[in-house]
C-alpha cells in the first residue's frame, strides 16, 4: 500500500522529463504513488519519454493537462517556459483538489521543475508543501539563489565586470561564462530568474540530481544558507546521479555502438550536443577539419541547424552527410572515425569499452552520463547554463577540459582549437591525464552514492522521512 501521493510537474521536454522519471521511480521505490503532470507542447513530444516508464512495469499515472494558449511575447526560450508553466496553475489546483478529496493515501508533496515555481501559490493555497526538483548542478542552484544578491552587488552587465564572479561555494566564473539568461541584465528572463530566485526561499525543500562527493564544496554553502543572504534556504537533498536507462539489448545493436566493438580500448572520442545542439555549415566545416587533423578516432553525432526557431530557439534536424560535410572527409576518415547523422544511444555508447573522451555541450544530464561512465569531458557550452558548467567541471571538479569558444559569434570553434582540445583530452598530455583520473575517481564515487549507507542513499531517505512527516 502507498504511503502517501507525490505529484511531480516536469517542464516539456525530453531531457527535463526523463531526469524527472528517474525521480519518479525513487520515489516508487520508496512506496510513494506517483502522478506526473504533463504539460503538452506541440513541438517537443513526450510520447516516446512516457512510453519507455510505461514498459517498465511501475505504477506511475500520467495526467496530460489541457493544452493552453502559448505565449505569444516572449523574451527567449526561458521567458517562454516560464510564462507557459504560469498558464498550467487552474489546472494543476484542480488535479491537486481532486487528490486531496480522495481518501486512499495522504497528499504528501507537490515537486516541481524550476520553472514551474508559480506552482508554489497553487500549493500553498491547498496547503500542500511543495519542492523543487532541480535538474542541473549543485554550483547552478548556488548561482541561481545568489542572483538577487550578485544583482544588488554588480548593477552592470556581467561582461562588463572587470573582476570574476564569486558566489559562495563555487570557483570564480568569468564574466563571460554566466548562463545566458544572465547576459542582458534588461531582459524580461533575467527578470525571471531573479523572481524564481527570491522564491526558492518559500520552498519546504529542493531535490538537486548531484551527489556530495562531486561537488562537497557547493553542498556544504547551501546547506549553510551562504547562498541566499538575509533569505531563507530550504533543505537541499543531493539524491544524484539519476541517469534515465534506454533498452540496453536494442542499444547493443544499433551501428554506432556495432562500430565501437571494432575499436582499441579508450581510443574514440564521442563528440555529441544534446537534443538542442545543432550547427551551421561553417562549423560543420570547422569541426570536420579539426578531427582530420587530430589523426584521433571519433564517433561524431552531427546535427544541423534549419532556419525555423522553436519557442526562442534553433530547431536540431538529421544532416545529410555527403551534402554538409567537406568533399572527401568521409572517405579519408572511414579508417578512424564514423559520423552519425541522427539520435544516437548516448549512455550506451558513453558505457561502451572503446570511449576515451567526451565532447559535449555540458548540458547536466550528459555530464553525469559521462561521469557515471568514467568517461572525461571537453567542453564545448552552446545555451543555458552550459557555459558556467563548462567552468565548474574543469576548474571546481577537475574531470573535464574546456575549448576556446567565440561566444559573441554563435559559440564558434576553429578547426584548430578543436585538434588541439580533442589532442589534449584524448593524448598523453599532463592534463589528459588528469582529467581521466578524477573522472574514473567520479566513477567510482558515483556508484558509492547509491550504496547501503552513500551520501545519495542516505539523503534520499532523509527526504522520504520528510515527506511522510507532512
Amino acid at each position: 500500500m502507498a504511503k502517501g501521493k507525490v505529484v511531480l510537474l516536469p517542464i516539456p521536454g525530453a531531457g527535463y522529463i526523463m531526469s524527472m522519471f528517474e525521480f519518479a521511480k525513487l520515489l516508487h521505490r520508496y512506496h510513494f504513488h506517483v502522478t506526473v503532470l504533463i504539460a503538452p507542447l506541440p513541438a517537443l513530444p513526450v510520447e516516446d519519454c512516457i512510453a519507455t516508464v510505461v514498459a517498465s512495469g511501475l505504477d506511475i499515472d500520467f495526467c496530460h493537462l489541457q493544452p493552453v494558449d502559448l505565449p505569444k511575447d516572449f523574451d527567449g526560450p526561458e521567458d517562454f517556459i516560464f510564462a507557459y508553466m504560469e498558464e498550467q496553475k487552474q489546472q494543476i489546483k484542480s488535479v491537486l483538489h481532486d487528490l486531496l478529496r480522495s481518501d486512499d493515501a495522504p497528499l504528501a508533496a507537490l515537486i516541481v521543475d524550476f520553472f514551474a515555481t508559480g506552482a508554489i501559490d497553487v500549493a500553498a493555497e491547498l496547503g500542500v508543501p511543495c519542492y523543487v526538483y532541480f535538474a542541473s548542478n549543485a554550483a547552478c542552484l548556488a548561482l541561481m539563489l545568489y542572483l538577487p544578491t550578485l544583482e544588488e552587488k554588480f548593477p552592470v552587465e556581467f561582461e562588463e565586470m572587470e573582476e570574476e564572479v564569486r558566489v559562495p561555494g563555487v570557483c570564480p566564473i568569468p564574466p563571460i561564462s554566466m548562463p545566458s539568461p544572465f547576459m542582458r541584465k534588461k531582459s524580461r528572463r533575467y527578470t525571471c530568474f531573479i523572481h524564481h530566485g527570491r522564491r526558492c526561499s518559500e520552498l519546504k525543500g529542493i531535490v538537486i540530481n548531484t551527489f556530495t562527493n562531486l561537488e562537497p564544496v557547493t553542498l556544504r554553502a547551501l546547506e549553510e544558507g551562504l547562498c541566499a543572504p538575509g533569505r531563507r534556504t530550504p533543505p537541499v537533498y543531493p539524491v544524484g546521479p539519476l541517469i534515465a536507462r534506454e533498452d540496453g539489448e536494442k542499444n547493443r545493436q544499433h551501428e554506432c555502438v556495432v562500430w565501437l566493438d571494432g575499436q582499441p580500448a579508450r581510443s574514440v572520442a564521442f563528440l555529441c550536443f544534446g537534443s538542442g545542439g545543432c550547427f551551421n555549415a561553417a562549423q560543420v566545416g570547422e569541426i570536420a577539419a579539426g578531427l582530420e587533423r587530430s589523426r584521433c578516432r571519433f564517433l561524431w553525432v552531427l546535427r544541423v541547424a534549419e532556419e525555423e526557431e522553436v519557442y526562442g530557439r534553433r530547431k536540431p534536424a538529421d544532416a545529410k552527410l555527403e551534402e554538409v560535410l567537406p568533399e572527401g572527409f568521409l572517405e579519408r576518415t572511414k579508417a578512424r572515425g564514423m559520423v552519425w547523422p541522427s539520435w544516437a544511444p548516448q549512455v550506451e555508447i558513453l558505457a561502451h569499452r572503446a570511449v576515451g573522451g567526451f565532447v559535449t555541450h555540458c548540458g547536466w544530464n550528459s555530464c553525469l552520463e559521462s561521469l557515471q561512465c568514467g568517461v572525461p569531458l571537453l567542453g564545448w557550452p552552446l545555451y543555458a547554463e552550459q557555459h558556467s558548467n563548462a567552468v565548474v567541471m574543469e576548474e571546481e571538479m577537475g574531470v573535464a577540459l574546456q575549448l576556446k569558444v567565440e561566444r559573441a559569434n554563435d559559440n564558434f570553434v576553429k578547426a584548430e582549437e578543436l585538434e588541439r582540445g580533442v589532442r589534449a583530452l584524448m593524448g598523453e598530455s599532463e592534463e589528459g591525464r588528469r582529467v581521466r583520473a578524477k573522472a574514473g575517481e567520479m566513477m567510482a564515487a558515483a556508484k558509492k552514492a547509491w550504496e547501503d549507507g552513500g551520501s545519495s542513499f542516505v539523503n534520499m531517505e532523509a527526504l522520504a522521512q520528510e515527506l511522510l512527516a507532512k
